[in-house]
């Protein structure tokens, strides 16, 4: 959540921050006019409160005075405010709730640097990274083949890796199923990632499905509960990504500052029900109901923000990079930026088979949005004040789009796939997976 504090006391930087990233001034004056009510109504309950302690006082003062009239006077006025006071305490509980329900559906404040734009289409590319030329700041000439200009569905099929049928029958559409030598290498992908996190960040395994404060406490819910699958009879919900279950392991805890920051990574199953996607982009492997990803996430003193996202997205560039795939880094703007995030960058991939960048990765910083919701805090060693930590997290990397760019790029001319060499050991050595018939190569 954003802090109401500084929307109270800079009211007009926040609204324009805000509505940068399309959030209207109805909204966040609906907001202001609310915790205004709010602080107002719990006022007057305090000092009625106050008023009543007095009275209790008088009552007492008057028995030792012997004046049982004016005694009996102060027992009525009392009995009369406490009467108001369970109906102000009432009136006030209902503002908080009213409150409460605008403030957890406002998304966080944009970093001030972030890109200024509508859509997708107005994101800011950074820089190119490709394995021939190293970084460019302009795109680099690439030919590719004819034969690496194969879809990865086709190419998977082809090897006899991915069956999309039988996962179809299993679960629906949208859901992958990985064989043989495929899913071998989604294993490997995991393993060689978590080994190249592991030395700075502690591996975590939480669990796959969490209770609702767990998701509130990340901004997925309420706002994202249509794409989120749940266990109604248990109220559970199956997580979006790693970033929910880690985020909230110091819930309604207090850290002490020497042991900031905290970084954790975690390999984990996740579940999209991707309800808008409307038929956008689900052949293949390019959206899915569910995919592995590995995670890295971290608690971070405020002033140390900075350095912890340059560390978390050179770690998913690191990746990319020994694992040799061409890609580029985005800079979101404001109206791309997720719910939760301050500032973004995103990790694309190109994939010549289906001849679009995607997706593999969001770097974000959140600063004390999620902090707020999970009510995560730490105690200043200087001043011994409690803060809110700021949290930050990066896939490194999410598997799907990766494994697609890796078929289309390391396919061959007569129609096998070369392993990318860092995932040979962990392949047992195999360096290459071959079709099943020949394949279907082309010039």
């Amino acid at each position: 959540m954003i802090d109401l504090h500084t929307l109270r006391e800079n009211p007009k930087e926040i609204f324009e921050l805000l509505e940068r990233r399309g959030v209207s001034r109805d909204s966040l004056e609906d907001l202001v006019q609310a915790d205004r009510q709010v602080r107002s109504l719990f006022s007057k309950r305090d000092a009625l409160r106050a008023k009543i302690n007095d009275l209790s006082k008088e009552v007492g003062k008057a028995y030792r005075d012997k004046n049982s009239e004016l005694a009996q006077a102060h027992i009525d006025a009392s009995k009369s405010a406490g009467v108001e006071l369970e109906l102000l305490s009432q009136q006030a509980l209902e503002a908080e709730h009213k409150r409460n329900a605008l403030w957890m559906v406002i998304p966080n404040i944009p970093d001030p640097k972030a890109p200024i734009g509508s859509s997708e289409q107005e994101n800011l590319v950074v820089r190119y990274w490709h394995p021939e030329n190293g970084y460019s700041t302009v795109l680099p000439e690439v030919e590719y083949s004819g034969y690496k200009k194969v879809a990865h569905w086709d190419i998977g099929i082809e090897l006899d890796i991915l069956d999309f049928a039988r996962a179809a029958k299993l679960s629906g559409s949208m859901f992958p199923m990985f064989k043989g030598s495929g899913a071998r290498m989604l294993r490997a992908l995991t393993s060689f990632a978590l080994d190249q996190h592991t030395d700075e960040f502690l591996e975590i395994r939480p669990p796959s499905f969490v209770r609702r404060e767990t998701m509130i406490s990340t901004g997925h819910l309420p706002k994202f509960a249509d794409d989120a699958y749940q266990i109604e009879a248990d109220d559970l919900w199956a997580i979006p990504t790693a970033e929910v279950p880690l985020t909230s392991m110091a819930r309604d805890e207090i850290l002490e500052d020497g042991d900031l920051p905290i970084k954790m990574t975690a390999a984990t199953p996740c579940y999209r029900r991707e309800a808008g996607s409307a038929g956008r982009d689900t052949r293949g492997l390019l959206r899915l109901h569910e995919f592995d990803k590995v995670e890295l996430m971290v608690y971070a003193k405020p002033d140390h923000y900075r350095e912890t996202f340059d560390e978390i997205l050179r770690r998913a560039e690191d990746i990319l990079q020994k694992l040799g795939l061409y890609y580029r880094v985005l800079d979101l703007c404001t109206g791309d930026l997720g719910a939760s995030a301050r500032r973004t960058f995103d990790l694309e991939v190109f994939a010549p088979g289906v001849e679009r960048w995607l997706e593999v990765s969001s770097v974000s910083w959140f600063g004390d949005y999620q902090a707020r919701r999970a009510n995560i805090r730490y105690r200043n060693a200087i001043d011994q004040q409690i803060y809110h930590v700021h949290t930050l997290n990066g896939s490194a990397l999410a598997w799907p789009r990766v494994f697609a760019a890796i078929l289309e790029n390391f396919r061959d001319y007569d129609g096998s796939v070369e392993i990318p060499k860092v995932l040979v050991p962990y392949m047992g050595g195999l360096d290459r997976i071959l079709p099943i018939s020949g394949g279907v190569a082309k010039d």
